[in-house]
């Protein structure tokens, strides 16, 4: 979790700094900016999401405004973007609102209820711009849908319940290459930020909750290498390796070294990282690790330059200086923190 919520993003979600800039919705269609993925988005009888080891969706101090929207979430808030009647009728409501604000702002001179004007206008958006139709995957052609899904690669039968975390095992190859599918449509929609995760299941200590290395890359490298390839060449395929940034990363590595038990544990020394598309420098190996993959020995990037070569490829760092309101810890972050060497092109 702390490559996106950390003391170096406010200990917000890495997209709410964006909606924070950018604002928490597009103007004209009302599409969130900034929206966090889980298995419960595509998979109705999903687990909610883990919250014991930090919180995704954390706004830290910029305040819950800024929140990631989360589909698929309890409440109404994703159906609540739908006509749900006639569009005529819509519009006949629209008139009628525009002669009301007529005598409202012949009467309210104060300027008190011009914020409104706003949050109007952004749910009018939000419900006639098909704002909806992103988060749904059967609009979706059949064959990328397929191309996507990680499914058909292990039945729950294949998963060995004898792990605790067997369900999680489920949640994550029911759901991973659906949630990567929506994450490409809400992008190309224009949403600005998604985070995609699948509650926690990277764990391979061998002990009673999680499988060990061998057993446990089956349950997790396979439908993840399935889902990134997807991924990867739609994005190019529809020319959107310059609008698109993917990252695939974890907070932490595994040790060295394998355990009594044939697994491996939490490992702060080294971790993987891999970036494409977003108008980077692609094609490349940046830096080298020990002979046992335990430290770095060479060009060491750290979750500060990881952010920072994020904010610098949303952000003009000379706009951002001049914005009125801006927190200051978030300049200094794309200030003082230089960008991963060798990715951005200049």
């Amino acid at each position: 979790i702390k490559p996106i919520v950390c003391r170096d993003t406010l200990n917000a979600n890495l997209g709410s700094l964006y909606a924070r800039v950018a604002g928490t919705n597009r103007s004209g269609s009302g599409l969130p900016t900034n929206v966090a993925l889980f298995p419960k988005a595509v998979v109705e009888g999903a687990q909610p999401a883990v919250t014991n080891f930090g919180d995704f969706t954390s706004a830290g101090k910029l305040g819950n405004g800024f929140r990631p929207f989360v589909p698929g979430a309890q409440g109404e808030a994703q159906d609540n973007m739908r006509l749900q009647f006639d569009r005529s009728r819509l519009d006949d409501r629209r008139h009628l609102l525009q002669q009301l604000d007529l005598i409202r702002r012949s009467v309210d001179q104060s300027g008190t209820l011009t914020g409104l004007d706003r949050i109007q206008q952004q749910a009018l958006d939000t419900i006639v711009g098909g704002v909806a139709d992103a988060f749904d995957l059967s609009k979706e052609d059949p064959k990328t849908i397929e191309r996507y899904d990680t499914c058909s690669l292990l039945r729950p039968d294949d998963i060995s319940r004898k792990w605790n975390n067997h369900k999680n095992y489920v949640d994550n190859v029911q759901s991973l290459g659906k949630l990567l599918l929506l994450a490409r449509r809400l992008c190309e929609a224009g949403c600005g930020f998604v985070t995609v995760t699948t509650n926690f299941v990277w764990d391979m200590h061998s002990d009673v909750n999680n499988a060990g290395v061998e057993e446990g890359m089956g349950y997790m490298g396979v439908p993840l290498d399935h889902a990134l390839s997807a991924f990867i060449e739609d994005l190019y395929q529809r020319g959107l390796d310059d609008r698109i940034m993917l990252i695939a990363c974890g907070e932490m590595g595994r040790t060295p070294r394998i355990n009594e038990r044939g697994g491996r544990d939490h490992w702060g020394g080294l971790a993987p990282l891999l970036i494409t598309g977003g108008g980077l420098n692609m094609g490349q190996v940046i830096g080298q690790s020990t002979r046992d993959a335990g430290e770095a020995a060479s060009t060491p990037v750290k979750i500060p330059n990881l952010i920072s070569t994020v904010l610098h490829s949303v952000f003009d760092v000379g706009q951002l200086r001049l914005m009125p309101g801006v927190p200051r810890e978030l300049t200094q972050q794309l200030i003082n923190v230089d960008p991963i060497p060798g990715l951005m092109r200049t």
